[in-house]
């Protein structure tokens, strides 16, 4: 099944590169009424599904696959402008649009200046979010295709950022920093993600070197934003896993957003090596709310509920694997069972304040209070043995039975944690700078009741059984955060821009008061295809709970913030190729880190050694490629290369007091190579059917078991390898040859997606079951991920009437 299967995907990639030919070609120029260039303005075809954005000298080029089309300008901040053309018979046009200011849109004030396009940040294509075949449906997965992010576990939302881990990574909505569950062990409990794909407007992702603004994390930022829609837009979306519902509706003075999603995986659950009655059961709903009392002022309200409950009675468990060449085969029967609570209640309020049009005020507070509850009671009676059981030995005696031998999992543990939090943001232009500067103050308590432990027994053993594991601990803490920062972009020249800032902040805890400055260059030469960049900076990250907690349960409440010098350097380059536009990205990077928590990492858990400390560096580069090597279509391919090393600090002291290193290890991350495509395709004889494809490999990592040194961490987890594949027919497509009546009358989009997960079959691995024999024999019992599945998937987005706000 494997090798057909490889045909066909690479068939699929070859037959992508067929290009259709565009039959008008439209290019131009964008400015405001004073005749001044504009940036980033979004050129859009309508009903073709075809956009662009002007550089920043304001020009523009777009293709139109008919004659008769209408040609959209939006622009944050100005009145939108629509053009139409009709039976046109040039091939080519040249279209120069000037816009209106409007004055009564808070979110579209002209702050960010159009001559300052500085970020280390992507931009995210939200169109590709829907398309991508994920078997995990949550919008963080699709960053597992962009450079410098690792993973190795489709089943859930975690993600690392060259060399860090999940804990490092930023996560904003409406510049309200998100928090994220602790007590997850692993993909089958994790449900929804906080991200409701069906209400982003845009998204921005950022792999290191993010400006001051962002908060107080050593790795990486994402940026997401729920906007003001501009027509009325209802959606529904049905899979064998999960389901949703969103509506977007503007009026004259305001806008609603509203989404339901629930997820039920246990058609990709029944299929685990681990066989049991699976019960996933997930559900949210977000809302947001904006009223514009006047042009100067609004009120923006967002609340969220997220509930989770994953339920398991496992009944047996058979996995091969083999170990130094000799095959071997667990058989384990189960009783009991594990049931796991989790609850996350969110609710904020934003309101901004423009006095003048060159200036926003904004002030967010927010409460978000999570609880999350597992218990798990779960004995295993497993017979271990390989294939040469019952065979000769040399000596003529008889190889004896395989090991029998009993293990159990216990768990009753509770935690609750709420997070309030106060902002003041205000960003305003003063000719060629663009001025940023905020406070803000984070109270969070957690309240942390913890018992758990494990042991393996062997009946061959004579020693009685090892207990491992053992946590009890009853943890209440508070913490709070105060930050300030203060940043500059400012256009040196016409090529060159320039971003300075620094943010400063206080943690109770550690009692520190820290600061870390940041610089972002700029060049662009003539031509506007080519940009370098360069960036430096200090990124420190004050202790929170979960850093502090220790693996035994216990606090270590005299941790002091972890500590990065970044530095790296970009080059992106935009050309014509393959009768497209290409755009070519490289960076890279160098990370030194004087103070950091160990830590080790078990399945999706990680397991901080909070009373030790290490310092590590990590470099690599990063490399990518992407554009519409089919019409409307983009597709982009990118390559990681990372290396990850950490030193740890003695628990000793040499004579002279000074500190004793043990030498450099590899991070729990150290991900040498990560490759990623995502390739989509249509049929040139109906373009109303597509084919998308996302194939990603990671190499292997380091491991071992919890209660190991991390010196003796000389395992690894096999590098991780995947092809998921979906293909589309979208009924009301621009390009299909017929269009049923019905459909067309009351929808404006009608897709139907099938997807097969895991193409390839392969069993990849996400961590392991560590036991011994009678005789002392460790062994890595792989625990894989999910097998081939398959999915079907209909999206139908309503007709919408378009209102007229102001």
């Amino acid at each position: 099944m494997r090798n057909p299967a490889l045909f066909l995907f690479f068939s699929i990639l070859s037959f992508g590169l067929a290009k259709a030919q565009s039959v008008v070609n439209i290019s131009g120029s964008v400015s405001d009424s004073s005749g001044h260039q504009l940036s980033q303005v979004t050129v859009t075809i309508l009903g073709q599904f075809s956009s662009t954005v002007t550089t920043n000298e304001g020009n523009y080029f777009i293709r139109s696959n008919k004659k008769d089309f209408s040609l959209k300008f939006t622009l944050l901040g100005y009145n939108p402008q629509t053009i139409n053309f009709s039976n046109n018979g040039s091939s080519n046009l040249v279209v120069n649009v000037s816009l209106s200011v409007n004055i009564g849109e808070l979110e579209q004030v002209n702050i960010t200046d159009k001559k300052n396009q500085l970020s280390n940040a992507s931009t995210i294509n939200i169109g590709d979010v829907g398309a991508v075949p994920l078997v995990s449906g949550n919008f963080e997965s699709i960053l597992k295709t962009l450079p410098g992010v690792s993973t190795n576990n489709e089943l859930s939302a975690q993600y690392s950022v060259r060399g860090g881990n999940f804990d490092e990574n930023l996560i904003y909505l409406n510049d309200i920093e998100i928090n994220h569950p602790i007590l997850v062990r692993n993909g089958q409990q994790e449900g929804l993600s906080f991200i409701n794909s069906d209400l982003v407007s845009k998204a921005k992702f950022s792999a290191g070197g993010f400006e001051s603004k962002y908060g107080d994390k050593l790795s990486s930022v994402l940026d997401i934003k729920y906007e003001k829609p501009d027509s009325n837009h209802f959606v529904v979306g049905l899979s064998l896993l999960n389901s949703a519902v969103s509506s977007k509706m503007r009026f004259k003075h305001s806008f609603l957003l509203a989404g339901l999603r629930y997820k039920n995986n246990s058609s990709v659950l029944l299929r685990h090596d681990e066989k049991g009655n699976y019960k996933p059961n997930f559900g949210d709903g977000q809302f947001l709310y904006q009223y514009d009392f006047s042009p100067k002022f609004n009120l923006n309200l967002f609340t969220t509920l997220n509930l989770g409950r994953f339920q398991l009675n496992p009944i047996s468990k058979v996995t091969q694997f083999s170990t130094l060449g000799t095959k071997f085969r667990l058989d384990v029967d189960y009783d009991g069972k594990e049931i796991d609570d989790y609850r996350t209640f969110g609710t904020a309020l934003t309101a901004t304040y423009s006095p003048q049009s060159n200036l926003v005020i904004k002030f967010i507070n927010s409460f978000f209070k999570t609880v999350e509850r597992e218990n798990y009671n779960i004995l295993g009676s497993y017979y271990l043995n390989d294939d040469e059981v019952g065979t000769p030995f040399i000596n003529g005696s008889i190889k004896p039975l395989g090991d029998r031998g009993i293990y159990f999992d216990f768990g009753n543990n509770n935690l609750s944690t709420s997070v309030l939090s106060s902002d003041i943001k205000v960003d305003q232009n003063f000719g060629s700078h663009v001025f940023s500067w905020g406070l803000g103050a984070q109270t969070s308590n957690s309240n942390d009741r913890l018992e758990e432990f494990n042991y393996v027994d062997s009946t061959n053993s004579t020693v009685q059984p090892n207990y491992q594991g053992v946590v009890n601990a009853n943890n209440n803490l508070t913490i709070t955060n105060l930050n300030t920062y203060i940043q500059d972009s400012y256009t040196l020249s016409n090529f060159t821009d320039l971003q300075l800032g620094v943010r400063a902040s206080f943690n109770s805890l550690s009692q520190q008061f820290l600061i870390s400055p940041r610089l972002l260059l700029a060049y662009r030469p003539s031509g506007d295809n080519k940009i370098l960049r360069f960036s430096a900076g200090v990124y420190q990250q004050p202790p929170s709970y979960r850093t502090i907690r220790n693996i035994d349960g216990m606090l270590n409440l005299r941790q002091k913030a972890q500590r990065s010098y970044n530095t790296s350097v970009g080059y992106e380059y935009a050309f014509d190729a393959l009768g497209t536009r290409l755009k070519f990205v490289s960076e890279s990077y160098f990370k030194y880190s004087d103070y950091l928590i160990p830590y080790k990492i078990d399945n999706l858990q990680i397991k901080y050694l909070a009373n030790r400390t290490s310092k590590g560096f990590a470099y690599g580069t990063d490399f990518s490629i992407g554009g519409e090597f089919v019409k409307d279509m983009v597709s982009y391919f990118r390559l990681s290369l990372m290396h990850a090393n950490e030193n740890l600090r003695s628990e000793s002291t040499s004579q002279s007091g000074k500190p004793i290193y043990l030498g450099y290890i590899k991070r729990p991350t150290d991900q040498r190579v990560n490759f990623s495509v995502f390739f989509q395709d249509k049929l040139l004889s109906n373009p109303s059917y597509k084919v998308h494809v996302n194939a990603v490999y990671g190499s292997r990592l380091p491991i071992g078991p919890l209660q190991n040194s991390k010196y003796l961490d000389n395992f690894y987890i096999p590098a991780y390898k995947r092809v998921d594949i979906g293909f589309s027919k979208d009924f009301l497509d621009e390009a299909s040859k017929k269009k049923p009546k019905f459909l067309s009358k009351n929808f404006s989009s009608v897709i139907l997606f099938c997807e097969i997960f895991n193409l390839l079959n392969i069993d990849n691995t996400v961590s392991y079951l560590w036991l011994k024999d009678g005789r002392g024999t460790q062994y890595a019992v792989p625990n894989f991920l999910t097998d081939r599945q398959i999915n079907v998937k209909l999206i139908v987005k309503f007709k919408g009437r378009r209102n007229i706000g102001r």
